[in-house]
């Protein structure tokens, strides 16, 4: 029979061991991830989810800018992939190349978050507390976070006069760039850039433009990737470029790397009815 007194020890150990598991366990990482299959047309969490990404070297998780959930959504994968898989690299919409030792300051412990912030809004136009949990994840555990973009200056002027009108040194790797797309990503485009009511610019110099940011990051990733294949590459841009026939079209017209697409659950655009295998892999599920 069990005592009073010895019953007391027993529960206060229980507790002891529920308190140390908790304090040790990664932030966020008593929620599950579930994603839906879009392949296979059902859905997955955890180990299952974790498993359907492991083979993939670079891993595009998509976001609407302004939407806290799926800036939780990509540091959800982030934590997932990070403790269960190989070694993370974070590829960075929000920053250019030219950024990149800012980044290498950050992640090394060697830049204050106050003057780290001015660097990311002179980079961003969005609040820094929608990305900010992401940044501190990745400096605390010295995952490196790499600026895939090319500079504003340059998007502004393909915008404005083309492609054509960059010098060989503002092409740097870009080669090309046209507005060769297939007709959805080009309807896509065509969308976006009546949504954003830019009066007279001229559509296809508005498309070569979204091509030259697809472009880059595809190739970005890529030369990070072959520097360092020991990692995978967790890629946060905008649903747009995210989707397949976006920045991933890109990347597969270079290499044969497997890449997965996560698109995360957004009510009557991105759900499982909404959407297929041509989109995306998967759908972060709240």
């Amino acid at each position: 029979m069990i005592t009073h007194h010895r019953r007391r020890i027993l529960v206060f150990a229980a507790i002891s061991i529920i308190l140390l598991t908790a304090s040790c366990r990664e932030p966020g990482q008593d929620d599950q991830m579930r994603l839906f299959d879009l392949l296979n047309r059902q859905s997955i969490a955890d180990a299952a989810a974790v498993k359907a990404l492991r083979s993939a070297r670079i891993v595009l998780v998509g976001e609407h800018h302004t939407d806290p959930a799926h800036h939780a959504a990509q540091l959800k994968v982030i934590q997932m992939l990070s403790t269960q898989s190989r070694p993370l690299s974070i590829g960075l919409e929000m920053f250019p190349k030219d950024s990149q030792a800012a980044l290498d300051q950050w992640v090394a412990g060697e830049m204050e978050e106050a003057a780290f912030e001015k660097i990311y809004l002179a980079n961003w136009n969005f609040p820094w507390s929608l990305y900010r949990e992401i940044f501190i994840y990745a400096r605390d555990r010295q995952i490196p976070m790499v600026g895939l973009n090319v500079s504003r200056g340059i998007t502004r002027q393909v915008a404005e006069r083309g492609f054509a009108s960059l010098s060989d040194q503002q092409r740097g790797d870009l080669a090309g760039v046209t507005c060769d797309v297939t007709r959805e990503y080009r309807d896509f485009i065509r969308s976006a850039f009546g949504a954003h009511g830019h009066g007279n610019m001229d559509f296809n110099r508005f498309c070569e433009a979204q091509l030259v940011w697809d472009t880059a990051m595809a190739i970005n990733s890529l030369n990070h990737l072959e520097r360092h294949p020991d990692r995978t590459m967790v890629l946060l841009a905008g649903s747009g470029h995210a989707r397949k026939m976006g920045i991933p079209y890109q990347i597969k017209s270079r290499t044969t790397m497997p890449v997965s697409v996560l698109l995360p659950y957004t009510p009557g655009i991105f759900e499982p009815g909404t959407l297929t295998g041509d989109d995306a892999d998967f759908i972060i599920m709240p």
